[in-house]
């Protein structure tokens, strides 16, 4: 069974034919209605503080949800079109090891990634990086980031 997870406001569902309706819209979120839900290999539960960003399979920013800029104070307008790793300036991990790039070209998932983000401030915050490939046609990346205290 297929599980979803909407990028907006985070609400998790499961959909047996991927399909809106009867016509071949594709899932949308119930509660907030966002415009499509990513969908996930297993079921996922990000913390109520985690921001959810889409990326298409260049690993660049197609939308961002809540949380994201309670956590990096750039607003989804600033973030569209740019490299998910260069505009959150995240870093922690060794030069070949950036896991958006490893888990676009594998296709596997990379969790409980130890990373620093830089904020729109400049400042530095401690996170947690988890990187879901997509499984569609169109590719892309969904980037749940977890501030760390």
């Amino acid at each position: 069974m297929p599980y979803f997870i909407c990028p907006n406001c985070k609400n998790r569902s499961i959909d047996h034919d991927r399909l809106q309706e009867i016509d071949n819209v594709p899932v949308a979120c119930e509660r907030c209605g966002f415009g499509f839900l990513f969908e996930l290999m297993d079921d996922y539960y990000p913390a109520p503080n985690t921001g959810l960003v889409v990326c298409d399979k260049d690993g660049r920013i197609i939308a961002s949800g809540r949380g994201v800029f309670e956590l990096s104070g750039f607003r989804e307008e600033e973030l569209l079109g740019t490299d998910v790793v260069t505009r959150f300036g995240l870093d922690g991990f060794d030069g070949e090891q950036n896991p958006a790039a490893l888990a676009l070209e594998w296709g596997v998932r990379r969790l409980g990634e130890k990373l620093e983000l830089r904020t729109r401030a400049g400042q530095q915050k401690a996170v947690t990086g988890d990187f879901f490939p997509a499984y569609d046609a169109d590719g892309g990346l969904l980037v749940a980031l977890t501030p760390r205290s």
